[in-house]
């Protein structure tokens, strides 16, 4: 279903589609691709909503930060000093983030108004990114197919083309509280993700040296535990870059039931508990759980590559399952 949900400043239309199924309901906006809400059955076959989000679109966009359920890209995470090298150029990006790259830039994916059609059970959005928006090199054809499969989950599958070398890496941005609206904290949701190192960071979330062992620190979430507080980490998922989806993230809320499973094609993971977000929010009202290559994969050549090359197509494929216990 697709209804009208706004109109920006310069008068362009957003819209918004629902889509529903298996008692799984999801509305998508074709401003940033946002996640606006996620409707799920609790144990007792109650259903809220388990995304943050505003009912109205003047809330996103008098609040474009937090990049509630928004659709991140060019580059999800972080670029150090706003600059990368490739192929024996150096290219400067906008640096919205400190002396940093973050999330694309100041006018990334999450603040584009994206052209939607529909498909087999959900929407495709697409758009052309023109060679030098935010400083990225390339024109890039992309689109993100958001869909729900018969079981309810949320399937996202990116995919883009470009006309130069350049470097991708799309995720989405939503902030997951289980408990529904209203429920506070979520910090008390129990976690769990296969990944066995982590990678350290310096003063502006930028890496810092090699991927680091997570036994013994509070970083080990390979057996489900609570959530807590303090983390803007990526985890190096054990599983690496695959061709399908694989499981490597639950999190699960005791006192609803509701079970959040993610999967992934990604090599990593950015946990972030959301320790400054603000009105009408309180911090850690939610947890992003951000599937995505390593943040300043660009400049670390030890890291899984994020260039994309003429001749080649991106694809990458996230899944949100929904479940209660």
């Amino acid at each position: 279903m697709k209804e009208l949900f706004g109109t920006l400043s310069d008068g362009t239309p957003v819209h918004r589609w629902t889509l529903e199924r298996a008692g799984v309901r999801v509305r998508i906006l074709s401003y940033g691709g946002i996640v606006q809400s996620a409707e799920a059955p609790d144990r007792d076959g109650n259903s809220a909503c388990v995304v943050l989000g505003f009912d109205t679109l003047d809330g996103y966009v008098r609040h474009p930060e937090p990049y509630f359920g928004a659709l991140v890209g060019r580059y999800a995470n972080r670029i150090a000093g706003g600059r990368f090298p490739l192929d024996g150029r150096t290219y400067a990006l906008a640096r919205n983030n400190g002396p940093n790259s973050l999330h694309g830039g100041e006018r990334g994916f999450d603040k584009r108004v994206w052209d939607v059609e529909p498909v087999a059970d959900g929407v495709r959005l697409s758009r052309v990114s023109p060679h030098g928006e935010e400083g990225f090199p390339g024109r890039v054809e992309f689109s993100a197919t958001y869909t729900l499969d018969a079981s309810g989950a949320l399937r996202i599958v990116y995919e883009a083309v470009t006309d130069a070398p350049t470097v991708l890496n799309p995720t989405n941005h939503s902030y997951f509280n289980l408990g529904g609206p209203g429920s506070g904290h979520a910090g008390g949701h129990e976690l769990r993700i296969a990944a066995s190192r982590f990678t350290p960071v310096d003063g502006d979330l930028i890496p810092a040296g090699a991927p680091a062992d997570v036994a013994d620190t509070r970083f080990d979430f390979r057996r489900a535990r609570k959530v807590g507080s303090g983390y803007d980490h990526n985890f190096v998922l054990d599983k690496g870059v695959t061709d399908t989806a694989v499981e490597v993230a639950e999190l699960y809320d005791p006192a609803s039931g509701r079970v959040l499973t993610v999967a992934t094609t990604e090599p990593g993971l950015q946990l972030y508990t959301a320790d400054h977000l603000g009105e009408p929010f309180a911090p850690g009202d939610g947890v992003a759980l951000e599937t995505q290559h390593f943040p300043d994969s660009p400049n670390r050549p030890d890291f899984p590559s994020t260039v994309l090359r003429p001749g080649e197509v991106f694809r990458s494929e996230t899944v949100y399952g929904f479940s209660v216990r």
